[in-house]
């Protein structure tokens, strides 16, 4: 009698029917499926051109993956039901894009599909998978063929063939001749959608889920995945479709949440997006917790929409226009920065400057800083609410999906922050590219913030542009920092008290004396008050006097003037400082959040720069 050794630790004889599948040998086939799909997230990359060419869909497979991995594949479990609960709860926690958020829902749908069940023979395994893939595709608005649902479904099918064949195989045999049906099923997805056709590949995502099958079946089989060898479909190709043109402008964001709340109804939550006219929508999740993906024109809408049905965490929005312009990888070197940099509009767009948003929360509500809640409707809340608006730094992994996409496109990133001294944001920042690749990823302290910080990630990404290195980059940043000016008016102090940045006496003083406190960022990156102008009159006009007095003579200037919802009295000091000093360059902006919570509407700030420094 013919042994084989069983992913259980047991042994089955040749010949006679396979043993149950028990949670210990599932959990470790899992985690071979995991890691093989994470070593594997370049390729996948380099592939995506479905729905959008933003060449993400590796990384976001490998994000979900890898919040799995990390979390309920670390510890056993007593039964298969119990594992698969986990993995799918943590699944849709961590799902990222269109891919993740599917295959968070098969996760979700096997769990649901498996019950309470200590373990599976092949017939529960495969209704299973069959179930699963009923779940995945209803958690599409409008599923397509030829993508990652085409695979998962040819997977379900091909696992109940082989299980109602009556033969009797070890565990290894029937799934390969189920994986044999599956990689058909991806090598017909170019045959399905015309612009696989177009680009030469197979679908990213289906590709991803035969990964994971892949990697299973290498566990089966006792052997070491081959994870530096790419298959056929993951060959070399141009992937001419990847143009920032063929990202539709009433789609560009790329959002996604995690909503809870009592009986969410996945099909009244698909079409309550669908009247916001959004595409790609994925609603994985079970009936108290769900992961929401959809592309949008507007996120802010989309994030409004569903806190009518419960409360909304978690909170991204991904420029694809950006993340396609990116994929093209022209520079060497890719700026990013974060949403308390107040760029002028279209700057971010003209040069490839990727923003990560700061989190801005009204009582229980957060928003995603001038992506989920825009600074016009930011300052409206802050002049009607009686709340206290508070804004944090971007999560870790905020950053780190950042840079891991832009590495994937280009050989470094140059992280332009605000001030250490007054947020964590940096830290953040630091975190993130510690735990990805910390020499290809470089963060910059501006000691800076708002318009000035926004002046440095400017004159970063211009320098990036002409083809420099790193080094460069940064050398250029270290010469102007010092020479990067920041001061601010604030005419309200109100708000400074209520956040404690003011104390309550200083306040009242203010107030009796008709004060309006003037302050500067200091070389510490800190900001400090400095002076004062006495009544009301003529406000803007008397700053940029007090501003020019204080700028070296002779030197041409670039500057950036912000308001706090006061656009009359914002062009009133650009011109101004037009009239007072040689401006070679000059925009006016909207102050955002990281302002306006602590220097309420009505703010003036003044950032300048020498056109000349070297």
């Amino acid at each position: 009698m013919t042994l084989i050794a069983t992913p259980q630790g047991g042994l089955l004889a040749a010949g006679s029917a396979p043993g149950p599948i028990r949670a210990a040998a599932l959990r470790q086939a899992l985690i071979a499926g995991a890691r093989r799909v994470i070593a594997r997230r370049d390729q996948l990359n380099h592939i995506n051109v479905f729905p959008v060419p933003d060449g993400d869909t590796g990384n976001n497979l490998a994000l979900t993956l890898g919040t799995v991995l990390s979390g309920a594949l670390q510890r056993p479990a007593a039964g298969v039901g119990t594992l698969l609960r986990r993995v799918g709860d943590e699944a849709v926690d961590g799902a990222r894009g269109n891919s993740g958020a599917i295959l968070a829902q098969y996760f979700c749908g096997l769990a649901d599909a498996v019950g309470q069940r200590a373990s599976l023979d092949v017939h529960g395994l495969a209704e299973a998978a069959r179930a699963a893939a009923r779940s995945a595709r209803a958690a599409m608005a409008e599923p397509r063929e030829g993508t990652m649902l085409s695979v998962i479904h040819a997977f379900g099918e091909a696992l109940a063939q082989a299980a109602r064949g009556g033969e009797a195989r070890e565990p290894r045999q029937w799934f390969e001749a189920a994986l044999a049906q599956v990689r058909e099923a991806l090598r017909r997805t170019p045959e399905q959608l015309p612009v696989l056709r177009k680009a030469g590949v197979v679908d990213a995502g289906a590709q991803g889920f035969v990964d994971l099958l892949e990697g299973i079946n290498d566990f089966l089989a006792r052997r070491t995945p081959p994870e530096e060898a790419a298959s056929d479909a993951l060959a070399a190709v141009d992937l001419h479709a990847n143009d920032p043109e063929a990202v539709d402008p009433a789609h560009r964001w790329c959002t996604e949440c995690l909503l809870s709340g009592a009986g969410l109804d996945r099909t009244g939550l698909q079409a309550a997006l669908a009247d916001l006219g959004a595409d790609c929508v994925v609603v994985a999740g079970g009936p108290h917790r769900v992961k929401v993906h959809a592309h949008v024109a507007e996120p802010a809408r989309l994030f409004a929409r569903l806190a009518a049905f419960g409360r909304v965490d978690g909170a991204k929005a991904d420029d694809m226009l950006a993340q396609a312009r990116t994929t093209q990888g022209a520079a060497r070197v890719v700026v990013a920065t974060d949403s308390s940099a107040d760029l002028p509009e279209g700057m971010a767009d003209a040069l490839d400057i990727h923003v990560i948003p700061l989190r801005l929360n009204f009582g229980e509500q957060d928003y995603l800083d001038r992506v989920g809640l825009a600074p016009s409707e930011f300052y409206r809340r802050l002049r009607e609410d009686h709340l206290l608006p508070r804004t944090s730094q971007p999560p870790v992994g905020d950053f780190r999906r950042c840079f891991e996409f832009l590495l994937s496109h280009h050989a470094d990133v140059v992280y332009v922050g605000l001030s250490r001294a007054v947020s964590g944001t940096l830290q953040a920042a630091e975190s993130a590219a510690q735990r990805g690749i910390p020499e290809r990823t470089h963060v910059f302290d501006t000691a800076n913030a708002a318009a000035g910080q926004a002046l440095l990630a400017m004159a970063a990404a211009e320098t990036a542009a002409r083809g420099a290195s790193a080094a460069e980059v940064l050398a250029r940043l270290e010469a102007l920092k010092p020479q990067t000016l920041t001061f601010a008016l604030a005419r309200d102090v109100r708000h400074a008290v209520r956040g404690g940045r003011v104390p309550t006496w200083a306040g009242t003083v203010a107030r009796l004396l008709r004060a309006t406190p003037l302050a500067r960022v200091l070389p510490s990156g800190r900001l400090k008050p400095c002076a004062a102008l006495f009544g009301t009159q003529r406000l803007p006009e008397r700053f940029a006097r007090y501003v020019a007095k204080r700028l070296p003579p002779g030197r041409r200037w670039r500057l950036i003037v912000g308001h706090g919802d006061a656009r009359a009295e914002g062009d009133a000091l650009l011109s101004a400082l037009q009239a007072r000093l040689d401006v070679a360059q000059a925009w006016l902006v909207e102050t955002g959040a990281a302002v306006g919570a602590h220097a309420g509407p009505g703010a003036l700030v003044v950032a300048v720069q020498p056109v000349e420094a070297a």
